[in-house]
């Protein structure tokens, strides 16, 4: 009787607490999901500034278009060497406290360019407060969430998460352009600081760090106990790093995700409304096809979710960046003062392929390193933003120099075909196993 007693009380130890077999109608995990989307969104306003900006700090101020995109790649670079150490910082403080210091950071740095007078303060401003806050809540923030919280429909949440960069876009552009048209860059400077601060409530009442804190399960997987903080998060970072140097397909997703920051943040999103409007196009029509691709980004990035839970990751790769490589050849042709037709179906194309590449990316980091994926994922961030950083700093001195931006989207079509054939060499593994285990 005593040993039945003892082999009761065994399985109860074993078992979850009361809460985690309850089965809420709404899972837990899509209200985190909810508030991470809200929350990218509000980081992701200050990424609609830069493009805007461009011509009226160039106009006021007198600084070069080198200048200022230098300040916008200071900014891009620290974007992305924040992330893995954000995503260890996340392990060991919780998600809730980074990610509300990340966003206080970034609406300090958006007020506090209001009063700057000269370049160096932009770069303080723009480039490292506002990177380090951006960078603490980039997708390597949406990829600890969805280890965390799911375990089936890992792909869709991925997709939907990305996407949420793309919505703050569309939002944000269009409102900053007109605001800048109409009444200066300094007020939608503080549009962008007061949306980053509005998010910051939600973050503190309804986010949490890990399903065992509210007794559940994560979505479609069986309980798991919360671990323990994770001590020592930078050692651990570099530690991870090292690791992941040590093999191939490490370099190869670093290297076709730098080429895709390259295409996108760095070229698109820095250079295209200045570009079309050296061609004639009021900046608030080329805000809006940028808001436009926004829209399509959200639906390219939520299919390729899908996708990725159905079909191999890397061919997935190697189509979007092969199609991305051979629209950008186009795009010289079709600049122009009116918004025509061709004009339209690019921007509608390249919303579709604007980051439909993070979730076969971050498919295979999970693939390839385990538990130790959301950190190796923010090295691969890392450099997606250090190819946009190299872009958008090069993309204004091209401008300088020769007057137009025509060399840049070439150059940027044939990376793109590059990346295409670095993806398809990506070796598989087995998904029960990672080539770097967690140590």
């Amino acid at each position: 009787m005593t040993e039945t007693i003892e082999s009761a009380a065994q399985d109860d130890d074993r078992r979850p607490p009361l809460e985690a077999r309850r089965r809420p109608r709404v899972h837990r995990a899509w209200i985190v999901a909810a508030v991470t989307f809200v929350t990218i969104i509000g980081g992701a306003a200050f990424n609609s500034l830069p493009g805007l900006l461009i011509d009226p700090l160039h106009t006021e101020f007198g600084w070069s278009r080198g200048e200022i995109g230098l300040a916008v790649s200071i900014d891009m670079a620290l974007y992305g060497l924040t992330a893995p150490f954000a995503a260890a910082l996340m392990d060991r403080f919780g998600i809730r406290r980074v990610v509300a210091a990340a966003l206080t950071m970034v609406a300090a740095g958006a007020l506090a360019s209001v009063w700057m007078t000269a370049s160096w303060q932009l770069m303080i401003y723009w480039g490292l407060l506002v990177g380090l806050g951006t960078g603490s809540m980039a997708m390597a923030f949406a990829a600890t969430v969805t280890n965390r919280w799911f375990v089936a429909r890992r792909g869709l949440v991925t997709g939907i998460l990305t996407a949420a960069g793309a919505s703050g876009q569309l939002v944000f552009l269009p409102l900053c352009a007109w605001i800048v048209d109409e009444h200066g860059w300094r007020p939608a400077s503080v549009t962008v600081a007061l949306a980053a601060l509005v998010v910051v409530p939600f973050v503190c009442l309804l986010m949490r760090d890990h399903p065992a804190d509210v007794g559940l399960a994560p979505y479609g997987g069986a309980y798991v106990a919360k671990p323990a903080p994770a001590r020592g998060a930078a050692r651990r970072t570099v530690k991870v790093l090292f690791k992941a140097a040590r093999t191939g397909p490490f370099w190869l997703l670093a290297g076709t995700f730098a080429i895709c920051g390259a295409s996108t943040n760095g070229l698109i999103r820095t250079h295209f409304v200045p570009s079309a409007h050296d061609h004639g196009m009021p900046i608030t029509a080329a805000a809006s096809l940028l808001a436009v691709i926004g829209i399509f980004d959200v639906i390219g990035t939520i299919f390729s979710g899908w996708l990725t839970d159905r079909f191999d990751a890397r061919r997935l790769l190697a189509v979007y960046y092969a199609l991305r490589g051979i629209s950008l050849l186009f795009l010289p042709m079709l600049m122009g003062p009116d918004v025509g037709p061709p004009m339209v179906f690019f921007i509608v194309f390249y919303g579709l392929d604007w980051v439909a590449t993070v979730p076969p990316t971050l498919a295979l980091c999970r693939e390839q390193y385990g538990e130790d994926s959301a950190i190796v994922f923010g090295w691969v961030l890392a450099s997606h933003q250090v190819g946009a950083a190299v872009v958008a700093f090069l993309g204004g001195v091209a401008r300088d120099v020769f007057g137009s931006y025509d060399v840049v989207w070439y150059a940027s079509g044939a990376l793109c075909a590059v990346a295409a054939l670095m993806s398809l060499v990506i070796r598989r593994v087995r998904a029960s196993s990672a080539a770097v285990p967690s140590g």
